[in-house]
Formats: C-alpha cells, structure tokens, sequence
C-alpha cells in the first residue's frame, strides 16, 4: 500500500490530449480529401494524425496505468468483495477513481471519432462515384 495520495490532472492538460486526440482524429479523416485536392499535403497531415495520436495514446495508457496501480496498491477489489469497512484513505481513493472517470472527456472523443469515420467514409464514396 501507498501513502500517496492520487489525483486527477488539472482540467488544462485533460482538455489539451482531448483536443489533441480529436485534431488526430480529424488530420487521418482529412487524408481522403487532400489526397483529391492536394495530394502534396497527405503525407504532413498523416504525420500529423500519427504523432498526435502516439502523444494521447502514450497518455491515455499512462492515465489507464494509473487507475489500475490505485486499484491495486489499495486492494479497492478485495475490500469490496469483502465487504470490508474503507478506511478514510480507501475512500479518498475512490473518490479519485470515480473523479478521473467522470472527468475524462474519453466517450466524447470516441463518439467523435467515430462520426468522424463515417463522415470520411461518405466523403470517400462520393469522390470515387465522382
């Protein structure tokens, strides 16, 4: 056990990797439409979508890595299955926990992202039938 108390980062950096993930997300999208207007600009912009998306992946898989050594370093699942009384410390940890989640904007990167595809799904069908 740790006497470390976790918490979350501030909403700054959150909102940061968030806009990173989503600029990423737009850049590998964006492939299809300079590949029909400006061939010369797909390989920046690939560059773009793959360096960002290396940055908010090593940051998700650090903000993941955190969550799951709390859990652990705290024995939060065994308390639980338990039914053990939470110390004040254990609580403090949850209550870390359930603010990381309910702070992350994750759901609303995926949900983008995946509008996002179908958007460069679309925009592909059109130019091949154009």
């Amino acid at each position: 056990m740790t006497d470390k108390k976790p918490h979350t980062l501030p909403p700054s950096i959150i909102y940061c990797f968030f806009a990173l993930g989503i600029i990423s997300a737009i850049a590998f999208r964006a492939i299809i439409i300079f590949q029909r207007i400006e061939p010369s600009w797909v390989r920046p912009v690939w560059y773009v979508g793959v360096i960002g998306y290396m940055a908010f992946f090593l940051y998700r898989y650090y903000i993941s890595e955190k969550r799951k050594k709390v859990i652990e370093n705290f024995q939060l699942i065994e308390k639980v299955k338990a039914n053990a009384c939470l110390t004040d410390q254990d609580r403090e940890v949850v209550l870390y926990l359930l603010s990381s989640i309910r702070k992350s904007p994750e759901n609303v990167n995926y949900f983008i992202i995946f509008l996002l595809s179908i958007l460069a799904i679309v925009v592909d069908i059109y130019f091949a039938l154009s």
